[in-house]
């Protein structure tokens, strides 16, 4: 079986700095890593259509499976190297049949909110 490309390039971030008195985190990010991407739409998730629904862009993601990418979680962030945008990581699925089968991590990204 051939791999599909994945033509876009991404970079993944954590967040940088301490929690603060209130519990919160600062809005500061470090890069990880960076890897390539495919964007795929995702239409009939109930997420999606939540985000879509309060003005989000929502999309499915699909990276090769690595260390790297296994190791990603809500608490990261991904960014479209395109033009920087940057896309909260609302889902991440490494363990799937789907995702087994064909070596890679499907995320599940909420970004800016739509025009």
């Amino acid at each position: 079986m051939r791999a599909m490309p994945l033509p876009e390039r991404v970079a993944f971030d954590e967040p940088n700095g301490a929690t603060d008195a209130f519990g919160g985190t600062p809005e500061a990010w470090s890069e990880v890593f960076r890897d390539r991407a495919r964007f795929l739409y995702a239409k009939g998730d109930e997420a999606v259509q939540a985000a879509r629904n309060a003005g989000r862009y929502a999309f499915k993601v699909q990276v090769r499976a690595s260390t790297q990418t296994q190791a990603l979680s809500t608490g990261n962030r991904m960014r479209d190297l395109r033009d920087n945008t940057a896309w909260n990581i609302t889902e991440v699925d490494h363990r799937s049949e789907e995702s087994r089968r064909n070596h890679t991590v499907y995320l599940v990204v909420e970004g800016p909110q739509s025009s």
